[in-house]
């Protein structure tokens, strides 16, 4: 045996990596006493949602006033009591339907909406007049405040930047005073935009320009957000940054320092958890981190890694799928499966060593719940590959080996590759199971290997003559052949099938076709039949190796209007397909 030594790569070359500066060489940051990281979280912060503000603008298609409405409602029933609602003097959409949340009373009184305004007093007062009417409402002001922004986009030296922030304060103080109804509890927000690229002392200075307006005191908070605009260094960095601000802030027993996180390099979430360690009151993100560009800090995996940790994040995720629906629905965009916590396949494991492991771990901890005499939460959780009970998030755990009534696609999937090397297609993992539900449902108790292979045998394969099953299906396949003159030219097919007579006898027919392959000439065969295929995915594996191994196909096909897969398992691949597609059509018409 030889072993390798270390390896030796040399760089791809066409990457120009020279002309990018490491962050800390443009804006360094020196706190050689820093305290963050012997510290702990141990209450939820503040939390904010910006789904309608930060994450509707960044979606393809922006939500439309019944979408907005339906996440404000969400949003408000899971707990969260600040929400930013968007940016009412920017558009009429905005303006309509801030005012639609007052004319509904559809804000409860212990809920803070949020709104945003740049520094310019028309765009101020336009704002200020959106919230007449609601119990509690804070308005965001901002100005972005980083050299580049300052020498790129406004052309402004520091003391015009800071003043743009002093004087947008000082109009909106005095409107809001001017307009807002002894009745309305408000609030203000600043922030120095693009802080986390800002030199600290000049975005010190610019806060406390604008604290002098407002004179914060116990009766009057005001928020500062220090946000990574553009995630641009690593967590530690930024959690330099909060605690060097939160020490050198004056007045702040009053002042509430928000962390709002973006996610360009992938560390939004340990960007944040890192900024409560160093001293950060509150978070603002989006549920499932939509937002531009890489997204928002993902409200929900930042309130769930609390969750696991002992820490009651105050807010109601335990109907975690519900939730998800919900903003799936809105947003139109997909929560990706493997998205903590809430993605579709984050309890799951296909691998059969999690599953073993994950099924003693339950045997385990029932034995110990028993002792406890019953008690679940007298038991800490630990669990092999899951890091919190998926019961808590309304889930449950899809892939025990043992398969009963409460099993899913995973746990059936590894019975049958563990026992018949069948590969199944995600999808059809899903369908499969639900058919598995509905037996254990029927006949309860667990399913054995034996069982289920007849489950789907029955289901899928009446012809491949699983022990104790009676065959059915309308149509078999008696043998086919195909043919094709030459490079790029269409393929000849001539099928013998049987058909299921009136009297329960078979009789046999011949048709035959043409087309692009022998799938594409087979389904216009079935066509002449007037069974309408269209296939939609088609997955195809050898059961075994050498040259003689059955293969086995699945189609996914449309069948007359039905989506619905079929299986086969024969030596030739062709006519596995051939039998796969009759499997999908016998299924349609059973």
């Amino acid at each position: 045996m030889k072993t390798q030594g270390i390896q030796h790569r040399q760089r791809p070359s066409g990457m120009p990596v020279q002309k990018y500066r490491h962050f800390l060489d443009v804006n360094p940051v020196s706190l050689p006493d820093r305290t963050w990281p012997d510290k702990r979280i141990t209450k939820a912060p503040r939390w904010l949602s910006t789904d309608l503000r930060d994450g509707n603008q960044s979606l393809i298609e922006p939500m439309n006033p019944e979408q907005k409405r339906e996440l404000f409602d969400l949003l408000v029933r899971i707990g969260l009591k600040e929400i930013e609602v968007g940016f009412p003097a920017a558009s009429q959409a905005d303006w309509d339907f801030v005012r639609s949340l007052v004319d509904d009373d559809a804000v409860p009184e212990d809920v803070t909406i949020s709104v945003l305004t740049q520094s310019r007093p028309e765009i101020i007062h336009r704002t200020v007049d959106a919230l007449q009417g609601l119990p509690r409402a804070t308005v965001h002001l901002y100005n972005a405040t980083s050299p580049v922004f300052r020498r790129v986009v406004f052309n402004a030296n520091k003391e015009q930047t800071k003043q743009l922030a002093i004087d947008g304060t000082r109009e909106l103080l005095s409107y809001m005073e001017k307009t807002l109804s002894d009745d309305t509890i408000a609030g203000f927000e600043y922030s120095p935009e693009i802080f986390v690229d800002t030199e600290l002392d000049f975005a010190l200075e610019v806060c406390e320009g604008v604290m002098d307006v407002w004179q914060p005191d116990a009766d009057r908070d005001i928020i500062l957000n220090l946000p990574t605009t553009v995630e641009r260094s690593t967590p530690n960095v930024y959690a330099d940054q909060i605690e060097w601000f939160s020490r050198n802030i004056s007045r702040r027993e009053f002042v509430t320092i928000s962390a709002h996180n973006h996610n360009d390099r992938g560390t939004g979430v340990a960007t944040t958890e890192l900024a409560l360690m160093a001293g950060a009151d509150r978070v603002e993100g989006c549920l499932f981190g939509h937002g531009e560009r890489t997204g928002n800090v993902d409200l929900i995996t930042v309130a769930l890694n609390l969750y696991s940790s002992g820490v009651d994040p105050e807010l109601d995720l335990s109907d975690i799928d519900g939730i998800r629906r919900t903003v799936e629905k809105v947003t139109s965009m997909e929560v990706p499966p493997r998205t903590p916590y809430g993605g579709e396949l984050v309890y799951t494991s296909f691998s059969g060593s999690h599953q073993d492991a994950i099924k003693k771990g339950f045997e385990k901890r029932a034995a110990a719940v028993a002792a406890a005499g019953g008690d679940e939460n007298a038991v800490p959780w630990e669990m092999p590959y899951l890091p919190i009970d998926p019961k808590d998030v309304g889930r449950n755990y899809e892939a025990i080996v043992r398969v009963n009534s409460q099993s899913g696609k995973g746990g059936v999937a590894y019975l049958l590759s563990s026992t018949r090397d069948l590969d199944l297609p995600r999808r059809l993992q899903i369908e499969f199971s639900g058919l598995v539900k509905k037996y254990t449902d029927r006949f309860g108790g667990e399913v054995t290997a034996d069982e289920l292979w007849q489950i789907f045998a029955d289901e899928y394969l009446p012809y491949t003559a699983a022990e104790g099953l009676k065959p059915w299906g309308r149509y078999g396949l008696r043998g086919a052949t195909a043919t094709t003159a030459g490079e790029g030219e269409e393929t000849v097919i001539t099928v013998t099938m049987k058909e299921l007579q009136d009297d329960g006898n078979y009789k046999d027919f011949t048709i035959a076709s043409t087309g692009n392959g022998p799938i594409d000439a087979f389904t216009k065969a079935l066509a002449k039949k007037g069974i309408t295929v269209k296939v939609l995915d088609y997955v195809e594996h050898a059961l075994s190796a050498g040259g003689d191994a059955n293969a086995a196909t699945y189609v996914e096909a449309e069948v007359n209007g039905e989506v619905l897969w079929g299986v086969a398992i024969d030596p030739s691949t062709m006519t596995s397909s051939f039998k796969a597609i009759i499997s999908a059509v016998n299924r349609a018409l059973r």
